[in-house]
């Protein structure tokens, strides 16, 4: 497949999904330059198509003006990356932030650089490790116009039609959603929908993490159970006494159930690599896409408790709880001589 109106554009950054990104345009008839801090990423993706930059300048210096350079950073290095790289720009000049930056900073820098003329589009990126196959979702915001001018690179990089049947009582016909990409408002809009998606995210996969566990507890009734003051005895054991087969339990899930999904096909392959998950602490970070969530449902009133919750969750499972469990013992223990058990 080859793009209507192949176009040349500059990638920063050749992460997890940046290198994906450039081998989804080149395939499809684009151009790329690129540049990464790795000097070992670059090399390793560079051909006949995907030229090799030395350094920022380099990489404006190799590209056609008007340029579309396309930043896949994390938001911590995506302003001073931005700072650097304006300096060798000119106007008319596009540049689109594919990372997860606060939709607060891309209005800033929007209309910082706007001041010479030079357009920002802010282009919320979902699709993981399994884009370059897949393709990608496409939350984007900024000008009409220009985000007119970039649709043959959205075009290539999002899914495409695929075999699903229309919506349902959908009566809007045309738009691009259909296609994985989508237009949201001017800037900052991108990025704000991308962030609600990652929200969301939060909450599906801690229901789904939290449902699997209650499954894999059900024998507890099985076991002994110490039986003392401290401790609140299992009520009627015999109701607990199923020894479930986690893994094939996603798997069932993934054929015809309600709640089948990207999500439960990605932990139903996790588990039958490794039913126990024994190679992961449970350690879940969070790259902030949740938290602005929250401060955004907090801004709007609107309320927020599944997402709120998955997020605490996730702080929890970094022991960022311990002190307060603590406290909650040394009360315990301060009011009705409650000894803390070791297990």
């Amino acid at each position: 497949m080859t793009a209507e109106r192949p176009m040349q554009l500059g990638m920063v950054g050749l992460g997890r999904m940046g290198a994906n990104l450039v081998q989804r345009l080149v395939r499809d008839g684009h151009r790329c330059v690129v540049f990464d801090v790795s000097a070992d990423a670059v090399r390793a993706i560079a051909s006949d198509d995907i030229v090799a930059a030395t350094s920022l300048e380099d990489l404006v210096e190799k590209l056609d003006a008007p340029r579309v350079i396309w930043l896949m950073l994390p938001a911590a290095v995506t302003q001073g990356t931005l700072d650097e790289l304006v300096g060798h720009l000119s106007s008319d000049d596009v540049i689109v932030d594919g990372g997860n930056s606060h939709y607060h900073d891309d209005i800033v820098r929007a209309s910082q650089l706007a001041k010479s003329a030079i357009h920002y589009v802010d282009c919320g990126t979902s699709g993981g490790v399994w884009g370059r196959e897949r393709g990608y979702s496409l939350m984007i915001g900024g000008e009409d116009d220009i985000v007119a001018r970039l649709e043959p690179i959205f075009r290539s990089i999002a899914p495409g039609p695929d075999r699903r049947q229309p919506t349902p009582g959908r009566v809007r016909s045309g738009g691009t959603a259909p296609d994985g990409y989508l237009h949201c408002g001017p800037n900052g809009a991108g990025h704000f929908v991308k962030m609600v998606h990652n929200g969301v995210e939060y909450g599906m996969m801690a229901a789904i993490a939290e449902g699997l566990n209650i499954l894999k507890h059900a024998n507890v009734g099985r076991h002994q159970v110490e039986s003392d003051a401290e401790t609140t005895p299992l009520r009627d054991p015999q109701f607990y006494s199923f020894d479930i087969d986690i893994a094939e339990v996603a798997e069932v899930w993934r054929h015809g159930s309600v709640v089948s999904s990207w999500l439960v096909d990605l932990t139903a392959e996790a588990l039958a690599r490794s039913p126990e998950l024994s190679e992961f602490q449970g350690r879940v970070s969070d790259s902030g896409e949740g938290r602005w969530t929250v401060e955004a449902a907090i801004d709007e009133s609107v309320p927020a408790p599944v997402i709120s919750a998955a997020l605490f969750q996730r702080f929890e499972s970094r022991g960022q709880g311990d002190f307060s469990a603590r406290v909650l013992s040394a009360m315990r223990s301060e009011f009705g001589g409650h000894v803390e058990k070791n297990s």
